[in-house]
């Protein structure tokens, strides 16, 4: 039996994701989080260091690490790396003028070795604010299509009317479940 072998079987008994979500500041994590989890979202400040939530969602137990991303905490990320299955890019899709920053790290998160194989899902927040750019724009910026390392997909919604945010989460679930919890 191989290592991989034991650590689905340890995997499928837990049915748990751990889901790291990161994206640059006022991107809108804590508060996709916190509606995700039906929680109030109406005064909502930067996240200075982390929060973590542990949800049930269909039968799995995901424990999301939602991550600051002002600058001056990106290279702490590399802290919550250990274990990813998924991994949750949350983009403002308003904030046209940062989108090659957002480009940047996420392509210099990718290619960590920790973060190997983890499912990409990427939020294209903000799509309430009129001007949005839509996720076919952002993933031409974001370059996804060169992404060959990684499942990925990505999805238009608003954390503040919680468009899509089911849809999307049910897709990395299903993704990494396809992954993870097969049985040989």
């Amino acid at each position: 039996m191989g290592f991989l072998t034991v650590l689905k079987k340890t995997k499928q008994k837990e049915k748990e994701m751990r889901l790291l979500m990161l994206g640059l500041d006022n991107a809108g994590k804590t508060t996709i989080l916190k509606r995700f989890n039906g929680e109030d979202i109406t005064e909502i400040s930067p996240t200075l260091g982390f929060n973590i939530k542990t949800l049930e969602h269909r039968g799995f137990k995901l424990n999301i690490w939602d991550v600051g991303g002002q600058k001056s905490l990106r290279s702490y990320w590399r802290n919550y790396f250990e274990s990813t299955d998924g991994l949750i890019w949350v983009v403002d899709s308003a904030d046209k003028r940062r989108l090659e920053d957002c480009a940047h790290e996420l392509h210099e998160l990718l290619q960590e070795e920790r973060l190997a194989g983890a499912t990409l899902l990427v939020f294209a927040n903000k799509q309430d604010i009129d001007g949005a750019l839509k996720p076919e724009d952002i993933k031409e910026v974001l370059e996804l299509d060169k992404i060959k390392t990684h499942h990925w997909y990505i999805i238009k919604c608003s954390a503040v009317t919680g468009d899509n945010l089911v849809e999307g989460m049910d897709w990395v679930v299903n993704d990494i479940s396809a992954r993870i919890f097969t049985l040989d």
